[in-house]
């Protein structure tokens, strides 16, 4: 897909949350966004971080990671090395299709569904947590551009602009921020 394509669009094969702070969330049959919080129900939703390890060392700093979105071709990469990594396995809460999430500029827009826009602020930063749920993941969520530098591919995370009810088989539609673009960098 060519970011440059504001007519791209993909669509959402599963979504998922989970009260608390567990690594993998629970697929629901749908999840509502509310506007600067998150997903209702989930243990990352709030104005300010709840990632344990943000909020110990400031717990007034912005939540840049209200929801995560994670494409699903991801998953098949994963299987053919040999993992085996279903919905919310992740800790996801968006499983998507067709669309380069990783390509994404920061500051994009992606309008899921009816109703729903979430702005992408970054990527997902892989932790140790991921070794813990499958040996070796973690490495395998990690690559090297043609330049050598790192590549995060567990996903990009994204702060709640308008919210709405979304479900599996939601369109998402792209809208790019005005140039020039940045690249996503960890958040």
């Amino acid at each position: 897909m060519n970011i440059e394509d504001q007519s791209a669009s993909g669509s959402v094969l599963s979504v998922s949350r989970r009260p608390g702070h567990s690594f993998s969330k629970d697929v629901e049959p749908s999840i509502t966004l509310l506007e600067g919080l998150g997903v209702e129900g989930d243990g990352h939703l709030g104005v300010t971080v709840q990632h344990r390890s943000r909020v110990a060392r400031d717990p007034t700093q912005p939540n840049l990671r209200q929801v995560h979105l994670i494409h699903s071709e991801l998953f098949d990469e994963l299987a053919a090395g040999g993992f085996t990594v279903r919905a919310g396995d992740l800790g996801e809460n968006v499983l998507t299709r067709g669309i380069a999430l990783l390509d994404l500029p920061e500051g994009t827009r992606l309008h899921i569904g009816p109703d729903a826009v979430v702005e992408v602020t970054g990527l997902r930063n892989p932790c140790s947590q991921i070794d813990a749920f499958q040996p070796g993941l973690m490495s395998a969520l990690l690559g090297r551009d043609a330049q050598g530098g790192l590549v995060r591919k567990s996903g990009v995370m994204s702060v709640v602009v308008k919210g709405g009810r979304i479900e599996p088989g939601d369109e998402i539609r792209i809208e790019l921020p005005a140039g020039p673009h940045r690249k996503l960098d960890k958040v």
